[in-house]
């Protein structure tokens, strides 16, 4: 059983990577969506959810990389999805904004717990 558990964190970590490498190969049609405007926001992102996923895969800074990246995702969920909700003419965009959102909200909470009870590295926030 402990080892069906061990994957939690690998199927945590890996989809962040792999949103990360899809923010940098996208960005430019994801620029539209980023608040502030510009791909360069976008690549920013891009690295930072890489970062985080290899900070909790190597398990170095993952408590400071888990808390960043709650922040990220309650971040995405407000000024990307509520935003989107709110601009949402029918209801297809409306219900896919609201879906973006709960992910979003879900995943910063999830980021949080991980950082509270996982985590092995305590040296940057204990």
């Amino acid at each position: 059983m402990n080892s069906i558990l061990g994957l939690g964190k690998y199927l945590f970590a890996v989809p962040f990577a792999v949103f990360g490498i899809m923010h940098l190969m996208n960005a430019d049609a994801m620029a539209g969506m980023a608040p502030f405007g510009g791909a360069i926001v976008v690549y920013i992102t891009g690295l930072a959810l890489i970062a985080a996923a290899v900070s909790i895969i190597i398990g170095k800074y993952d408590k400071l990389g888990t808390a960043l990246l709650g922040v990220f995702m309650l971040l995405t969920a407000l000024l990307v999805h509520a935003k989107g909700l709110a601009n949402a003419a029918d209801a297809g965009a409306s219900a896919a904004s609201m879906g973006g959102l709960l992910k979003d909200l879900m995943l910063a909470g999830a980021s949080w717990l991980y950082a509270a009870n996982l985590s092995k590295d305590n040296s940057v926030i204990g």
